[in-house]
């Protein structure tokens, strides 16, 4: 346990025991202890009640029950502790500026959904992803920078929506389930495509981002077109993305692309804040049994040879697929279901990364050999 002076209201004594106790209460997703973790703000003691302040550095919410829980029982074996009162705060760290893109007004994280190809299921997670982050306690916003293919208004069951503006130069965000969402395909009606070429597109994403009036935001979650073009360079260059989470299936064609995204994000010193392996298998909800319907470990594999985390795994399942067609995305239709789990689980992953990134300020990516 780190040496740290006192800021805390108990006597030298008591101090010891319960800063080694709550030391030994592990985080699991920053591997370290609540003091060496800096995650406990305020201790006092009013009779035999401890009074504990804590404040989570990534959004975390649904295990906040459990974890005081826990706190508790380890606390009560000192005498002079009879019961604990717990006050909880989330805050995220201050981003690592990427030094070519300005701040965006009012955003501190922004957050890269990206894959190699089209048909993984991108857009899917990516909503999920970001009502998840929503659920788990933070401020979040969603961005549709695919361009070409807009599906966050669909998702999120706001198709009607279009901005105005009350200056002629910021644009007003949507607000669905609890999140803000700006799309391109708020501005294209009547089923037009937008057929444009690469700079054009860079640009409109350009203008999405930094003309949008967004509230105050601890994540933007930007829902990118597959592959390693134009749009996903301009980001890099332009926004200050914090990292990116990068969306897969288990098959070698899509870990194939999947590869090449990841060596683009860490050409432009994004990081990588790790895999999700979607339709990694199918349940058969009538006998169980699991199926590796793309193959197997895929995910697992790419993960390891990029040496960065595999944020989760997600079944094939036509629930999800369904929610998400009809506007009410499976966190929101369904927030205690396996499934949401795994998506807030992915969220507290991705967002614990970049806690581990501000503390280091830089993040590697180390290839191994296949």
């Amino acid at each position: 346990m780190s040496q740290q002076p006192n800021p805390f209201k108990l006597s030298e004594t008591l101090l010891e025991p319960v800063l080694t106790i709550l030391n030994q209460q592990i985080d699991p997703y920053l591997d370290k202890g609540l003091i060496d973790a800096n995650i406990v703000t305020s201790l006092d003691i009013e009779e035999k009640q401890l009074q504990l302040g804590l404040c989570y550095p990534y959004p975390c919410v649904s295990q906040y029950r459990d974890r005081v829980m826990s706190i508790t029982k380890a606390l009560a074996t000192l005498p002079e502790i009879d019961e604990v009162a717990c006050e909880i705060d989330f805050k995220p760290p201050t981003a690592v500026m990427n030094a070519s893109a300005d701040k965006i007004k009012n955003i501190e994280h922004v957050i890269a959904v990206s894959s190699g190809k089209g048909g993984v299921g991108k857009s899917t997670t990516a909503v999920n992803f970001a009502l998840a982050l929503a659920a788990e306690g933070a401020r979040v916003g969603i961005l549709d920078a695919d361009i070409y293919g807009p599906s966050i208004p669909i998702m999120l069951g706001i198709e009607d929506f279009r901005p105005t503006s009350a200056d002629g130069v910021m644009m007003s965000a949507a607000h669905a389930h609890g999140i803000t969402a700006q799309s391109i395909g708020f501005m294209i009606v009547d089923d037009q495509a937008a057929v444009w070429r690469g700079p054009m597109a860079a640009g409109a994403l350009g203008q999405l981002i930094k003309e949008t009036e967004w509230p105050e935001l601890d994540y933007l979650v930007v829902d990118m077109p597959p592959g390693t073009g134009d749009i996903q360079l301009s980001l890099s260059q332009h926004v200050p993305v914090s990292g990116a989470v990068v969306v897969t299936t288990p098959q070698d064609i899509a870990t194939a692309d999947a590869k090449k995204g990841i060596s683009m994000f860490n050409k432009v010193n994004i990081p990588v804040l790790g895999i999700v392996e979607n339709m990694s298998f199918y349940l058969c909800p009538e006998c169980g049994n699991k199926d590796h319907i793309f193959g197997e470990d895929g995910g697992l594999n790419i993960a390891k040879r990029y040496n960065v985390p595999l944020l989760g795994r997600l079944p094939l399942n036509t629930q999800i697929r369904d929610e998400a067609d009809s506007g009410n995305p499976t966190v929101v239709a369904q927030p205690d279901s396996e499934v949401s789990n795994l998506y807030k689980s992915i969220a507290r992953s991705a967002t614990s990364q970049l806690v581990k990134i501000a503390q280091t300020d830089t993040i590697s990516i180390e290839i191994t050999d296949e």
